[in-house]
């Protein structure tokens, strides 16, 4: 997952720079204890450039959130688990490339858009839709290699793609908060082996499957 630069934001327009530092600064202290002057420091803008870009702090975290999305698309679209000719194979990659990326500090591995959503869901809605967006657009690149395995093993199940591929995030959200919770990332990739497990099992010959 991109990795934070907090000394170093990106340099770039103060539009990006703000939005690196969104993510970075986030990231690590939360967005109720995230000001605009914290922003504007880490990125290295004035606020008059903040307020020239952003109406308010929620703004930020809406245009935040969208931006989160874009870079990561980005970044998983060229991760290896895609060269796996065989859907099942891909779908597995998958979650073995999520425990890959836990890696270093809590900020490093965690996701903005579920930080922002466990603290703003019921305090800013305009927030709370980009980070759905962001969380249930990046499930929904999942579907299709399911789909594909589930038909080409036979999969005839009261499921379907789209609820495992949300599964899938469900689980790595609540991995992050375990890892928070003990400042413990081998946690959150315990967590993930079990994901990787269950799936296996889902996608197991009907003799050998275990559990739905």
């Amino acid at each position: 997952m991109p990795r934070p630069t907090k000394q170093n934001p990106e340099r770039g327009d103060a539009r990006k720079r703000l939005l690196e530092a969104a993510r970075d600064v986030i990231r690590t202290q939360g967005f109720a204890a995230t000001t605009v002057d914290d922003l504007c420091k880490a990125a290295g803008v004035t606020k008059g450039a903040f307020f020239h870009h952003f109406e308010n702090k929620q703004a930020l975290g809406v245009a935040a959130a969208a931006y989160w999305a874009e870079t990561t698309s980005a970044f998983f679209a060229d991760a290896p688990y895609h060269q796996h000719d065989d859907p099942f194979d891909r779908v597995i990659g998958y979650a073995e490339f999520r425990k890959d990326i836990i890696a270093g500090d809590l900020a490093e591995f965690t996701c903005l858009a579920g930080t922002m959503t466990q603290e703003i869901y019921g305090t800013h809605p305009a927030i709370r839709e980009a980070c759905a967006a962001s969380i249930f657009g990046h499930a929904a690149t999942l579907e299709p290699d399911i789909e594909a395995a589930m038909k080409e093993r036979g999969i005839k199940a009261d499921w379907t793609s789209a609820s495992l591929a949300a599964h899938t995030q469900a689980v790595l959200q609540g991995a992050f908060i375990l890892a928070k919770a003990t400042g413990d990332r081998a946690i959150a990739r315990e967590s993930v082996d079990h994901l990787k497990r269950y799936i296996e099992m889902l996608f197991a010959p009907s003799g050998e499957r275990e559990g739905p």
